[in-house]
């Protein structure tokens, strides 16, 4: 309890220098005294903090949803954007703008977590079909799954002209974050907390069919409960900031080399440490090119591809 309240002080005080930094100068003091009649209530409530909540909100909830993959897969290199997931959802976010472009936000979102649901069934399909002779045979279906649905994805924006679109859905970018255009990502945080709610259940379902069914379980409910909250929750994050790469591969693994593996034990942490990466790859690349930003899928995949590696050579015969 005393790390998690001193994890929580952490992501406060992230969330803090973020509040700070920006374009328009915000100072702390005219934080604390909140001076209206200097436009510091406009910047943070139209701009500063639906931004610094948007990061948290889908730091947490991709990285809980890269750890459920991996205990409905039994494997620890899996996560959205290694499982065709995330392609998947963006493949149905540009098909809803090219049929029906005036369909609402939260019906674009709905189109996107069918495909990413589809996309992921047919992920779990096709290792049923696959020898599995190593755990790096999974990921790698997946790259090449998600691979194929990015180039037809590709194939159709550039057909229409869609390009710019189809590249702010695949790469996370918060620069365009305003109050009114972040909302949809608390459906991420409702979906997080009944993955809460049923951690034991997922933790059992990450033993096995067998294992699961001999206690009694119904073991596809349980699945199709954890793919529809994967699917949700990347549809979310793609429809509103653009997805973000190995987030939800490496917050998982270093939470279980720290705390173990018990989902309701290890999901908080894995919401915080996911909340709390975002935050920084985020105030990085706002301050190191300064008044200009680098996106954050840039900087996520930098430190993600880094510490995936490190994971691969320092870990390998763990997750083996």
């Amino acid at each position: 309890m005393k790390r998690l309240l001193l994890a929580t002080f952490a992501i406060l005080a992230l969330a803090l220098i973020s509040l700070l930094i920006g374009a328009s100068s915000v100072s702390l003091s005219s934080l604390l005294l909140f001076r209206e009649e200097q436009g510091t209530a406009q910047v943070l409530l139209a701009s500063r903090l639906p931004r610094t909540l948007a990061l948290i909100l889908a730091g947490s909830s991709l990285a809980v949803a890269g750890m459920i993959m991996q205990l409905l897969t039994q494997n620890r290199y899996v996560e959205p954007t290694t499982a065709g997931t995330a392609e998947s959802a963006s493949l149905g976010l540009l098909a809803v703008t090219l049929l029906a472009p005036d369909v609402p936000v939260i019906g674009k979102m709905l189109v996107a977590a069918a495909f990413a649901l589809a996309g992921t069934a047919l992920f779990l399909r096709i290792l049923k079909l696959v020898p599995l002779r190593s755990p790096l045979i999974v990921p790698l279906v997946g790259i090449v799954l998600g691979g194929i649905i990015g180039a037809v994805a590709n194939f159709f924006a550039y057909r229409f002209n869609l390009m710019q679109s189809l590249n702010a859905w695949t790469n996370g970018d918060f620069s365009s974050v305003l109050r009114g255009r972040y909302e949809l990502l608390w459906v991420g945080f409702a979906l997080m907390i009944l993955a809460y709610l049923a951690a034991d259940r997922l933790t059992l379902a990450g033993m096995g069919r067998d294992f699961t069914t001999n206690l009694g379980l119904k073991y596809r409910r349980i699945v199709a409960f954890g793919l529809v909250v994967v699917s949700m929750v990347t549809a979310t994050i793609v429809v509103s900031v653009g997805m973000m790469y190995f987030l939800g591969l490496i917050v998982p693994n270093v939470v279980s080399l720290l705390v173990g593996d018990s989902t309701r034990r290890a999901l908080p942490w894995v919401a915080m440490m996911g909340a709390g990466l975002v935050l920084v790859c985020d105030i990085v690349g706002r301050v190191v090119y300064y008044p200009y930003e680098i996106p954050i899928g840039t900087i996520m995949g930098i430190v993600g591809s880094a510490l995936f590696l490190i994971l691969l050579f320092k870990g390998r015969g763990r997750f083996a």
